[in-house]
């Protein structure tokens, strides 16, 4: 897909997920192929003040490219001059999420809350794009609730004011992440902007994203939930859109060669006591699925340190390859 100066080498990205897509969690799906990626959402207030927090949300890997920053706010002024300070970092665009249901966001009239006021969006979008020498993108939802279902509009007012790209997910802020994604929507603001449009919502397999790219004509997808615990879904989407062949799910080996790399990164950059802690939330996603998940589940979530999860995983391993044997003795004996 091309926006602006930018070409990403597939349409298959990574959505920001705060809390879950942090510096380590990007490089893994980075591994996998995805084609573009952002920052976990930063503040513009939180930059503004120069909270130390914040500019930590802001770090990037030279390996992560393309990659951008995203902001939230909802004051122009502000949005525009921190857009402008993160530009000159080595960031490759700036997107701006105006999509965000969490309640302490958009208390703030921020997030999704800005699907109420499509002039201020405007005016956002305006002030930002025309101060920046990058490309601008924008995240939004299809409106605030089922009453006012705006995203067409307000599509139409972020292509105005200068955005290269919009994201869209196809749900509204009420619904947070609850019910179906409206794809129908997705197809109708594709078929009134010219500029790129990203779809969102409900990609958990390569197929869904076929089906969604070929339903809405959308210009790429954005995966989130779909890749919690599943960054092979970026290599497995992208070989499924480009050949229509279908690659195997993870092994059990493979899912454990991958989750300890994961830990000992997140342990590396946030600390033993609170990356192993995060690391706990990613466990139970990892081994969905898995023979046996319930109660590696309740086990994972009292792990202490890299060795713990290790020691756990191996002794999954050694179970499951006894239950493999088991089940070819019985085999032969049938036979």
């Amino acid at each position: 897909m091309k926006f602006g100066s930018i070409e990403t080498p597939n349409n298959v990205f990574l959505a920001p997920m705060a809390g879950i897509t942090d510096y380590p969690f990007r490089m893994i799906c980075k591994e996998f192929g995805v084609g573009m990626m952002t920052t976990e959402m930063v503040s513009a207030k939180g930059l503004l003040y120069e909270n130390v927090k914040t500019s930590e949300l802001l770090y990037i890997d030279p390996k992560e490219h393309p990659i951008g920053a995203q902001l939230f706010g909802s004051d122009p002024k502000i949005l525009s001059e921190m857009a402008k300070k993160v530009e000159e970092t080595d960031v490759d665009f700036i997107d701006i999420n105006m999509g965000c249901p969490a309640p302490k966001i958009t208390k703030n009239g921020e997030g999704s809350a800005l699907l109420k006021n499509p002039e201020l969006i405007g005016e956002i979008v305006y002030a930002v794009s025309k101060n920046l020498s990058k490309p601008l993108t924008i995240k939004i939802r299809k409106g605030f609730d089922d009453e006012h279902i705006n995203a067409v509009e307000v599509a139409k007012i972020i292509e105005q004011g200068g955005a290269s790209a919009l994201a869209l997910h196809g749900r509204t802020r009420e619904q947070f992440y609850s019910g179906v994604a409206d794809w129908d929507i997705i197809k109708e603001v594709k078929q009134n902007i010219s500029i790129p449009l990203i779809g969102n919502g409900d990609i958990r397999t390569p197929e869904d994203a076929k089906r969604m790219m070929d339903y809405t004509g959308c210009d790429a997808v954005l995966i989130g939930r779909g890749a919690q615990g599943n960054p092979w879904i970026f290599k497995r989407t992208v070989h499924f859109l480009e050949t229509g062949e279908l690659l195997p799910e993870p092994t059990f080996e493979e899912r454990v060669e991958v989750i300890l790399k994961h830990a000992k990164m997140l342990e590396a950059y946030k600390g033993r006591y609170v990356g192993i802690r995060e690391m706990r939330s990613h466990l139970t996603n990892y081994v969905r699925g898995v023979h046996g998940a319930t109660e590696l589940r309740r086990l994972m979530t009292s792990v202490e340190t890299y060795d713990d999860i290790k020691r756990l995983l191996d002794d999954c391993l050694e179970r499951l390859e006894a239950h493999r044997l088991q089940h070819e003795m019985m085999l032969k004996q049938e036979d």
